[in-house]
């Protein structure tokens, strides 16, 4: 395929390192999942002005990139370990972390590699596959990504505000993931369908290879697919969760506990429940935080990406390029900040976490849970032991929405 663009179509994007994708045969259109390739742009600016070609600006992005994938490698596998070898994690609320940990590793390893190269060089040089294959996949792991978020928040809203006390089933757990995946690939797949591998002429005797979207119909069926899953990807998902967290907070702080009530002289079962409504608000805090996190990380990214489909003059502008990539790492970040939030706000991921660096460490033996324990005491609250114990040993018994 050889694409020989007219003067009434100079300009051509290659699939950028995050949402807008041009086709080869157009001046517009785009798609709102995310690709892995940065933004070429030959409309009307010479490619030696562009900033990404300074030796300090690529510098700078090796770095960036280069420490997300690298935070992101070992947090997300460090999150899923911790899952797999302590009992204790092992809650229906913690299986759903680890698919997004799962789709976040995902990006990290294969996505994002291929985008710092892209980034560097301008050009795809990883052949027809990849370049079906790799946009494809980072669609697909946004879209797990904000599916998980909502489902995690609909199924605290279950358990919260309704008293639901009795956990989902871990059947019912896993076949809501496997749904999760099925929707996501099923919303991504026109980010490999609609797929154009060819070479570009950019002067006689000199051509690169590119990779970009090619829609059937007009040049304004990128945009429309772009605007749509803005809607579906994060607006619509934003808005449930929102919303969902919202009533969350109102029941947990309209809650007032018996310990809470009479004081140090609650029996047992009141200081249960206080200590059980106590987690909930941490736990309810930590994800929430997730949420926004995942929100503000990628707000640039959508803002932009909604401005080239609103005014495509956009394109014409000399920092584009370099703006667009830097949007990218800023949303990028959102694959590795999951486990930091982890280990600040959760105190069995802190404690699983410090388990296994302490196993590493040299103390040997087979970890299979571990048990916060609060200390005795108004001083010693916030004090807690770590128990760890070998071999079949009985549970903590977590409530349905701890984590």
């Amino acid at each position: 395929m050889e694409a020989n663009e007219t003067q009434d179509q100079t300009h051509l994007t290659l699939p950028p390192a995050g949402f807008q994708e041009y086709d080869l045969n157009s001046s517009g259109g785009g798609a709102a999942v995310p690709a892995v390739l940065p933004t070429l742009m030959l409309d009307g600016v010479n490619f030696l002005e562009d900033p990404i070609r300074l030796l300090s600006v690529q510098v700078i992005l090796i770095l960036a990139y280069s420490t997300i994938i690298m935070l992101g490698v070992l947090g997300n596998s460090l999150v899923i370990y911790v899952i797999y070898r302590f009992r204790t994690l092992r809650t229906v609320t913690n299986f759903f972390i680890a698919n997004l940990a799962v789709a976040d590793l995902l990006v990290n390893t294969l996505c994002l590699p291929f985008t710092l190269v892209y980034t560097l060089q301008g050009e795809w040089k990883f052949g027809s596959a990849l370049c079906f294959l790799l946009p494809y996949a980072q669609g697909l792991a946004v879209h797990v990504s904000t599916v998980t978020l909502n489902v995690i928040a609909l199924d605290r809203h279950r358990c919260i505000v309704y008293h639901l006390e009795t956990r989902m089933r871990k059947d019912v757990c896993f076949g809501v993931i496997a749904l999760t995946w099925l929707l996501s690939a099923v919303l991504a797949s026109p980010l490999a369908i609609f797929r154009e591998y060819g070479s570009l002429n950019l002067e006689p005797g000199h051509s690169i290879q590119v990779c970009a979207e090619k829609w059937p119909g007009k040049t304004t069926d990128g945009a429309i697919y772009s605007i749509s899953m803005l809607v579906l990807q994060y607006f619509l998902p934003l808005s449930i969760i929102s919303f969902a967290y919202a009533r969350i907070w109102s029941k947990l702080r309209g809650h007032v506990s018996p310990a809470e009530g009479t004081g140090a002289g609650a029996g047992g079962s009141s200081t249960a429940g206080s200590e059980r409504h106590r987690r909930r608000r941490k736990t309810t805090k930590m994800l929430v935080t997730m949420v926004v996190v995942f929100a503000v990380s990628w707000l640039p990214f959508h803002a932009f990406q909604l401005a080239t489909d609103i005014d495509s003059s956009v394109l014409d502008m000399r920092d584009f390029h370099l703006l667009y990539t830097v949007f990218h790492v800023i949303a990028m970040c959102s694959t590795f900040a999951n486990p930091l939030l982890y280990g600040w706000m959760n105190r069995n991921y802190r404690a699983a976490f410090l388990a296994v660096f302490k196993e590493r460490g040299g103390r040997s033996g087979r970890l299979d849970s571990i048990h916060p324990v609060q200390g005795g005491g108004a001083g010693a609250g916030r004090s807690k032991k770590i128990v760890l114990e070998r071999q079949d040993v009985v549970s903590t018994h977590l409530n349905a929405t701890d984590v």
